[in-house]
């Protein structure tokens, strides 16, 4: 009996910390920078896939909307601890910042 509960208990550990695929989004930033945030969030068993082609591509649609071309990652990320319990972080909430690039058209 013993045996067959720790079996369970390790094919649920093994389910639960399968790879997530994960989306970034906007999540903040500033016009007059020509900054974008973009993030994304995962759990205590899970093992984020971020697809950075699409988080790009995100950043550079926002900064286009402001009348800049391109968009680059300033480099790293910063991982935040957004829900936590007495054993620790539970969740976080990783976030990457782009550079809105190119001479933006001045509004009108």
């Amino acid at each position: 009996m013993k045996m067959k509960t720790t079996i369970m208990l390790g094919a649920v550990a093994i389910l639960t910390a399968c790879a997530s695929p994960k989306k970034l989004v906007a999540t903040g930033g500033s016009r007059a920078d020509g900054t974008v945030k973009m993030s994304y969030e995962y759990g205590l068993f899970e093992t984020p896939q971020v697809n950075t082609l699409q988080g790009a591509a995100t950043a550079k649609q926002r900064c286009a909307a402001w009348g800049y071309k391109e968009a680059e990652p300033f480099g790293g990320a910063t991982k935040k601890c957004i829900n936590s319990s007495s054993s620790g972080c539970n969740r976080w909430m990783v976030t990457i910042e782009y550079q809105c690039t190119g001479t933006p058209i001045a509004s009108r």
